[in-house]
C-alpha cells in the first residue's frame, strides 16, 4: 500500500465542526460529518482491498485511520449536542451522534475487517502495538463478529435500537429542566450573593431553577423544608414519565443483546473486557465496601440525629431532602464551619487559574489562552505547551446557559496522534459565574469537583501523545478512567496550594490557615455516607442490568436499595431513576467511582504530604500512568506506578480520618 495512499485516508485539515459552520446550522454540522465518515470509510475499503501478506503499516494503519475519523466525528456531534445554543443545531448533533454510533456497531461486526486484523502479521510490533490488536480483536469478539451474517445483522439492528434509546434518554435529561417558585421567607440561610441573582417579581414570587447553581444550595443552606423538597422533587423528575419507558426499553435491549451473544446478563457482557471482568467480581467489589463502610455510617448517622434532635426534640427521622442541610447544620455545629463562609475565597476566576496553575507546575506544562474558535463565545480556550511546543489544547464552557447539558463533564474534541493531530479535549460544566455582575462563588465541593473535571482533561491531552488513534487520551478500560480524576482532586488537600489562589473576592485576602483545617476537618465528616450512596446508586445501575427487564418495578428497586443501604427516609415521588444520566454511558458499570476511587486514594499516598508538586511522583504518574493513554492495561499501569495491586489501606485511612479528627461533641 503506497504511503500516500494511507496519508491520504488519514489526514484532514477541517478538524473543528465549529469552524465548519456547525455550532449555528444544521447543514453544515451534517455534511462536516458525512466528510468525517466518508473518510472513515475510504480508510476502511483501502484496508479490505490490501493484498497479500497484511502487516501493520498496510492494515493497522488504515484500521486506525478510520477509528480516527469515527473519534472525531462522533466527539463535536457529541459536544454539540451538549453544548450548542440553537435546538435545530442540537436535534441534528443528535441525529449525527446516531449516525457516528450506528458506523461504530457496523465496524465492530465487520468480518472482513476482524479477519484482516486478525491475519497481521505481529513481527517487531511494540508491547502497546500489541495490546491495541489484543484489545480491538476481543472489543470485535464480544460484538458477535464470529456469529453468522443473520446474527450479526441482527445485533446491528439492537445496538442501533440501544443508542436511540441512549441519546434520547440523555437529551430529555438535558431538556428537561425545572422550575419552582418560591418566596422571599422561604429563602431563609440562603448567602447573599443568591439572593441577589434571583429576585422576587411584581407578585412577590421568586423563580428558581433545578440547574446546579440554583438546587445545589437549596439542598445544603435553605433552612425550609418544604422549599427543599420541592426543589428536590421537580430535580428528581426532570425526565419523568418520559424517561420511564424509554428506559425500561433501553435494558431490554441491551438483555437481547448480551443473550444473543451468549452472556447471562448485560452486566457480565459489560464487565467482560473491564478491570473487573464480571458481574460475580463486581459484587465481591461492592460487598467489601460496603463492610468497610457499615460501621462509619452508623456512626455519622448517630451523630447527626442527635444533633438534630437537641434542635427538634421528639423527631424521629431526617428524610433524604434534609439530610445535606443537616449535614451542613451539624458541621457548623461540630466543627465550628460554615460552609458559605468560605465561599468568598472561592471566585471561579480565581479558581480556575488556580486549578491551571496546579496542574501546570504538577504536570511540567504550560497553559497559554488561545485565539482559537469554540463553538459559544462564552467558552475560553486554552493551548498547552511543554518546552516551547505546543502538544494540545482544552476549552472551558463552565457556566449553565439555555439548552446546556447540566451536569459535569469532560468530553475529547480531537482524538491526539502523535505526529498527526494534536488532542484536544473539553470541560462542560455549570459553575456559578458566567456574567459580570455574578463573581461566581463556589462551594469548596465546586472546587474539588473542578479538580475532578481537569483530571479527566489531562488525560486526555497527556496521554494523547500516542501512536495509535485507538489507544488514545481517554481509551482506557472503562473501570480505570475515573482515577486520574479522583487522583486530582485529592490535591485539595494542600493547604500551601490553597492558599496560593483562596483569595477574597473583594479583599483579597487569603483564606486563613485556621479555616482551611476547619474546612478539611468538617469536609472529612460524611464520608462513610458518601460511601453509602455510591453503594447505593452502584448496586441500582448493576441490579437494572442483571436480571430479566421484564421483572424490573423502577419505583420499587429503586426504593428498596436505598432503604437497605441509606439511613435517610426515602421519600414517595422520587424518580430519580428517569434522570440517572450515567445509565447510559456506565450502564451496569457505575462502580467504577468507588472502585477507582480506592486506586486513586492508593496513588495518592506515594505523593509527599509536604510536598505534593514537588516531589517525584508528579513525574513517576504522569509517565507511568497519564501518558500512556490506553496503550497498557489498566492493571499494568497500577503495577507500573505502585510496584504492587492496588490495597485497600488508603482508602480506609481516608473512610476513617473523620472520627480520628473530628471532636465527638457539639458546641452550644
Amino acid at each position: 500500500m503506497p504511503v500516500e495512499t494511507v496519508a491520504a485516508a488519514q489526514v484532514t485539515n477541517d478538524v473543528h465542526s465549529w469552524d465548519a459552520g456547525g455550532a449555528s446550522s444544521p447543514e453544515a454540522l451534517a455534511a462536516w460529518v458525512s466528510a468525517r465518515l466518508a473518510a472513515h470509510e475510504a480508510a476502511l475499503a483501502a484496508l479490505l482491498a490490501v493484498e497479500g501478506e497484511r502487516n501493520l503499516e498496510n492494515t493497522l494503519r488504515l484500521y486506525d485511520a478510520a477509528i480516527e475519523h469515527l473519534a472525531l466525528a462522533g466527539a463535536q456531534a457529541g459536544v454539540l449536542n451538549s453544548v450548542a445554543a440553537d435546538r435545530a443545531v442540537r436535534d441534528q448533533a443528535q441525529m449525527e451522534a446516531q449516525r457516528v454510533a450506528m458506523t461504530g456497531s457496523a465496524l465492530s461486526l465487520n468480518r472482513g475487517v476482524y479477519d484482516a486484523l486478525a491475519a497481521m502479521d505481529m513481527t517487531g510490533a511494540s508491547a502497546a502495538t500489541r495490546h491495541y490488536v489484543e484489545r480491538t480483536l476481543l472489543g470485535y469478539r464480544l460484538a458477535g463478529v464470529d456469529k453468522d451474517k443473520e446474527t450479526r445483522d441482527r445485533l446491528q439492528a439492537l445496538h442501533e435500537k440501544a443508542t436511540r434509546h441512549s441519546l434520547d434518554f440523555s437529551r430529555n435529561i438535558q431538556d428537561g429542566a425545572k422550575t419552582i417558585m418560591a418566596t422571599q421567607a422561604e429563602l431563609d440561610g440562603l448567602p447573599p450573593d443568591y439572593l441577589g441573582r434571583h429576585q422576587p417579581d411584581a407578585g412577590g414570587q421568586i423563580t428558581l431553577t433545578t440547574d446546579q447553581p440554583d438546587m445545589q444550595p437549596v439542598m445544603s443552606f435553605a433552612s425550609n423544608a418544604g422549599l427543599r423538597e420541592r426543589m428536590f422533587v421537580a430535580y428528581n423528575t426532570r425526565a419523568y414519565p418520559e424517561n420511564k419507558q424509554i428506559l425500561l426499553d433501553l435494558l431490554s435491549t441491551r438483555q437481547e443483546i448480551a443473550s444473543v451473544l451468549g452472556f447471562r446478563s448485560w452486566a457480565d457482557l459489560a464487565t467482560a473486557d473491564q478491570m473487573m471482568g464480571s458481574a460475580a467480581n463486581v459484587r465481591t467489589f461492592l460487598a467489601k465496601l460496603e463492610e468497610a463502610s457499615r460501621e462509619g455510617a452508623v456512626r455519622e448517622h448517630e451523630q447527626v440525629m442527635q444533633f438534630v434532635r437537641s434542635r427538634q426534640p421528639g423527631l424521629k427521622a431526617i428524610d433524604i431532602t434534609s439530610r445535606g442541610y443537616w449535614y451542613e447544620q451539624y458541621r457548623r455545629s461540630a466543627f465550628d464551619f460554615d460552609s458559605q463562609s468560605v465561599r468568598p475565597y472561592f471566585p471561579y476566576e480565581k479558581v480556575e487559574a488556580g486549578v491551571l496553575e496546579t496542574a501546570a507546575k504538577l504536570f511540567k506544562i504550560e497553559f497559554r489562552k488561545s485565539s482559537a474558535t469554540a463553538w459559544d463565545k462564552a467558552v475560553s480556550v486554552f493551548d498547552v505547551f511543554e518546552e516551547g511546543i505546543q502538544v494540545g489544547r482544552f476549552y472551558l464552557d463552565m457556566h449553565p446557559r439555555e439548552g446546556k447539558d447540566k451536569w459535569f463533564s469532560a468530553a475529547p474534541v480531537v482524538t491526539g496522534v502523535r505526529g498527526r493531530y494534536m488532542p484536544e479535549a473539553a470541560l462542560i460544566c455549570n459553575f456559578p459565574g458566567g456574567t459580570a455582575d455574578d463573581p461566581g462563588l463556589l462551594q469548596y465541593s465546586d472546587v474539588v469537583t473542578f479538580f475532578h473535571e481537569f483530571g479527566h482533561l489531562m488525560h486526555a491531552i497527556l496521554g494523547g501523545q500516542t501512536e495509535w488513534a485507538g489507544v488514545s487520551g481517554f481509551a482506557t478500560e472503562g473501570d480505570f478512567i475515573e482515577v486520574p480524576s479522583q487522583m486530582l482532586e485529592e490535591f485539595f488537600r494542600d493547604e500551601k496550594l490553597l492558599q496560593s489562589f483562596a483569595k477574597h473576592y473583594e479583599t483579597g485576602e487569603v483564606l486563613p490557615a485556621e479555616i482551611i483545617r476547619k474546612m478539611k476537618t468538617a469536609g472529612a465528616f460524611g464520608r462513610a455516607d458518601w460511601t453509602r450512596t455510591q453503594l447505593y446508586y452502584t448496586t441500582l445501575s448493576l441490579d437494572l442490568h442483571d436480571q430479566d427487564p421484564a421483572q424490573i418495578d423502577f419505583d420499587e428497586i429503586t426504593k428498596r436499595l436505598y432503604t437497605s443501604l441509606v439511613p435517610w427516609t426515602w421519600l414517595e415521588g422520587n424518580r430519580m431513576y428517569a434522570s440517572f444520566g450515567h445509565l447510559t454511558g456506565y450502564s451496569s458499570n457505575y462502580y467504577t467511582y468507588a472502585f477507582d476511587k480506592v486506586i486513586a486514594l492508593d496513588f495518592f499516598a506515594q505523593f509527599d504530604p509536604a510536598d505534593p508538586l514537588g516531589c517525584d511522583a508528579g513525574a513517576r504518574y504522569r509517565k507511568l500512568v497519564l501518558e500512556q493513554g490506553g496503550s497498557k492495561p489498566g492493571r499494568a499501569m497500577v503495577r507500573d506506578f505502585l510496584g504492587r495491586d492496588e490495597e485497600f489501606a488508603a482508602f480506609s485511612q481516608w473512610l476513617n480520618e473523620e472520627f480520628e479528627v473530628q471532636g465527638l461533641g457539639t458546641r452550644d
